[in-house]
């Protein structure tokens, strides 16, 4: 007979330095993150038999692994830019529930910014001329103006205004203005942003996301040990994932996002519907990609992001609070940020997200939550539905 299936909880999660960092290595972020998430934890890292990490350098998961002394029996190196995160979130949980691991680290550290500084890397994210790209990058097609070509459809196909879009700009820093661990916190204004210096048509520099260092861990592990965690667990309630396209010509519709489908699975498969949602972490490397992931996730009709955006709706006290630590527009994108909204997600659920936490009706604390990721120009999406309950 086939034993049920174990639960899964994120039973820890930790920040690494985050920010302007320039004295560390990548390495000693995924340590200090690892470190903390553990100590947030309160179990031993004997109990760690699986392990999952990913990055824009060279870093491989076995070389990571032994660099924080773990000799894991179960690991994930899946690689889908942004939406890695939640992929690798969906992929452990589906370990755990089946008795392949008891407890699984994620773990991401970037130097993406102060590589940049060093002159160590470019900020031209061409993604180079191999294969499908190659007949693409010769028409200059960076990942920005690949965006920037879809949220010009978007406002062509249903009318959304460039003020729409830059108001979800304004409303990310709203959030950060909370979030003492946030890059930048000083408040926008729309017409700061439109009058910005401009990147890609339409958008100007704050419709983009920050670059930054930092990193981040997350520990899943099967229920049979929450009894021994130090904090509240934060259920794995449902996940899904989905991947689209890698060349534009091959992307059915550029107002639809894979995140149509991973959400759709997600909440089918943790009993939810989006209404039910409290708070919602989505990427947000552009202002444009915040909009067309609330439409494809089912808190709009598709058409409808712009309006369902305004009025604050995205705030810590609006109607559905979105990227409450400030998010990759003001608080920090150190390349891949998909395991920042598992974090933030717990936080919030945890009730410890400080002077930047969501309340509902009451002063209750956040009973669901969803993260969901997005990788390349929205060709791969991870979404993951977590609750207190």
């Amino acid at each position: 007979m086939t034993p049920a299936p174990r639960k899964v909880a994120v039973v820890g999660v930790a920040l690494a330095d985050c920010g302007r960092v320039d004295g560390p290595t990548p390495y000693t972020l995924h340590a200090q993150a690892a470190r903390r998430a553990l100590a947030d934890s309160g179990l031993d890292r004997s109990v760690v038999d699986g392990f999952a990490s990913a990055g824009l350098g060279t870093l491989a998961p076995v070389e990571v692994a032994e660099y924080l002394g773990l000799r894991p029996g179960w690991t994930d190196s899946t690689a889908v830019g942004g939406a890695t995160w939640e992929v690798m979130a969906a992929h452990a949980a589906d370990a755990i529930a089946a008795g392949h691991a008891r407890a699984v680290l994620l773990v991401y550290g970037s130097t993406a910014r102060a590589d940049i500084r060093a002159g160590r890397r470019t900020a031209n994210l061409s993604f180079g001329a191999r294969g499908p790209h190659q007949f693409e990058v010769a028409y200059g097609h960076t990942l920005i103006a690949k965006y920037a070509m879809a949220a010009r459809r978007h406002m062509h196909e249903y009318g959304t205004t460039l003020e729409q879009l830059a108001d979800i700009a304004v409303q990310a820093r709203a959030n950060a203005a909370h979030n003492p661990d946030a890059m930048y916190r000083e408040p926008i204004t729309v017409d700061d942003v439109l009058s910005g210096p401009m990147i890609a048509d339409p958008f100007t520099k704050l419709h983009c996301c920050i670059r930054s260092d930092g990193g981040c861990a997350v520990l899943l592990a099967a229920e049979d040990l929450v009894a021994d965690t130090a904090r509240t667990p934060v259920w794995v309630l449902g996940s899904g994932t989905a991947v689209s396209h890698s060349a534009m010509s091959e992307w059915d519709d550029f107002t639809v996002s894979p995140a149509a489908t991973s959400g759709r699975d997600a909440f089918a498969r943790a009993g939810v519907r989006p209404s039910e949602i409290d708070v919602a972490e989505l990427y947000d490397a552009f202002t444009y990609m915040t909009l067309v992931t609330l439409e494809d996730l089912g808190f709009c009709a598709k058409g409808e992001g712009g309006a369902f955006a305004a009025d604050g709706r995205l705030t810590l006290g609006g109607a559905l609070p979105v990227n409450t630590d400030g998010g990759g527009l003001s608080a920090c994108h150190p390349g891949m940020r998909g395991l920042f909204l598992l974090v933030e997600a717990v936080r919030q659920l945890r009730g410890e997200a400080g002077a930047r936490q969501v309340h509902k009706a009451g002063g209750r604390l956040p009973e669901l939550a969803v993260a969901s990721g997005t990788g390349g120009w929205f060709c791969s999406s991870g979404t993951v539905v977590l609750g207190r309950g």
